[in-house]
């Protein structure tokens, strides 16, 4: 067995994985932005309209696609990609228009759902996912 062999098989760097792999991964992280981000939009109507039932779910949701992201790519990048699009989504929500409309109020379920938001963006992305990756039938050492 070659080192290149033994660095496909270990896992080895972003180089050294096949091309379609990271066009995949690529486009999953994307997905996952965007779903983010549309979880966040609807997160931000909800967590008002039915204040405390609306918050819990609205903050669910957002947990559930915070750790859904990173069992799915099995790594921390699968977090991080939907809370940035969460988090980029209610910073533009949270902004006044000219007319000085707005969708959040200065209340606190407006406050609960962005620090708590935020909260479980950081939670899902430093847990550690469960299991070990497969280790190989052979001894380390031969």
């Amino acid at each position: 067995m070659t080192s290149n062999d033994r660095t496909r098989a270990q896992g080895g760097s972003a180089l050294a994985q096949p091309l379609d792999l990271r066009i995949g991964r690529i486009a999953a992280l994307v997905g996952l932005l965007v779903l983010g981000a549309l979880v966040g939009v609807a997160g931000a109507l909800a967590q008002g309209g039915w204040f405390p039932g609306g918050l819990l779910l609205a903050l669910l949701g957002a947990a559930g696609v915070f750790h859904g992201g990173a069992r799915l790519t099995g790594g921390r990048a699968g977090a991080v990609a939907p809370a940035a699009g969460w988090l980029v989504a209610v910073m533009l929500l949270t902004t006044s228009r000219p007319e000085g409309d707005f969708l959040f109020g200065a209340g606190l379920g407006s406050y609960l759902f962005l620090l708590g938001g935020m909260a479980v963006a950081v939670i899902c992305a430093t847990i550690g996912l469960p299991g070990q990756p497969p280790v190989p039938a052979a001894r380390l050492g031969k």
